[in-house]
Formats: C-alpha cells, sequence, structure tokens
C-alpha cells in the first residue's frame, strides 16, 4: 500500500471549525466524486480535536501547534499511484481539487508527501 500524507493548516481567514466544516462538506464529496479516475483505494480525514487537553499535550511536550487536519489519500501500489498521476484523463480531476483546496488550506504551510505502508501489527 502507498498512502500520501498531507498535513494542513487552514488559511489565516477561517476558523478550525470553518475549515473543518469546508473541508467535511464540500472538499470530501469531490474526493469521493474522483475516486475512480484517481485510483483511490481509501481516503481518510482526521480533524485535529480542538480541546485544552490537546493544547496541554502540546505545551508539554514544546512542539509546533498542531495541524488542523491530516489527510490520507490510499493506493493500492506504486503503480496504482504512478498511473493515476500520469493519466491524462485524471488531470481535470486533480486541477479541480487543487483549486478546491486553495479555497480553505494554506498550502505553503501545509506539507505533503508519499509513504510506504509497512504494517507491523
Amino acid at each position: 500500500m502507498i498512502e500520501l500524507t498531507y498535513c494542513m493548516h487552514r488559511l489565516p481567514q477561517l476558523t478550525h471549525q470553518e475549515f473543518v466544516d469546508y473541508w467535511h462538506d464540500r472538499h470530501a464529496p469531490l474526493m469521493r466524486r474522483h475516486q475512480g479516475i484517481l485510483r483511490v483505494r481509501r481516503y481518510v480525514q482526521l480533524c485535529a480535536a480542538q480541546s485544552e487537553l490537546n493544547l496541554r499535550v502540546a505545551r508539554f511536550r514544546g512542539g509546533p501547534p498542531a495541524f488542523d487536519g491530516i489527510a490520507e489519500v490510499w493506493y493500492d501500489s506504486w503503480d496504482e499511484f504512478s498511473a493515476a498521476a500520469g493519466d491524462p484523463a485524471a488531470q481535470p480531476a486533480l486541477s479541480e481539487l487543487l483549486q478546491d483546496e486553495r479555497r480553505f488550506i494554506d498550502l505553503a504551510r501545509s506539507p505533503v508527501w508519499i509513504n510506504e505502508i509497512r504494517e507491523i501489527c
């Protein structure tokens, strides 16, 4: 399995709740609609809980502020991922998703990378 991980910070003009609502209610349906052409096996949204406990954990560890959310996009293999990325028929879907991301994600502060999954237990 291959997984694309996308750690997202919201645009500064949005509250965390506005970010989460847009991501779930507007962006997720786009992913669902394009899942087949993009060869996506699984799409998961991890939304940062806005709780005092999260703030205390971050302060205790001395780490940076939390991301607003993490997206996981799963593919069956490198071949499937590469085929989706190189498929001319998938380009309109990729463009539409990127245009939509610009509406709620601070792209310059939101790292993305590809993982090779090694299940341990």
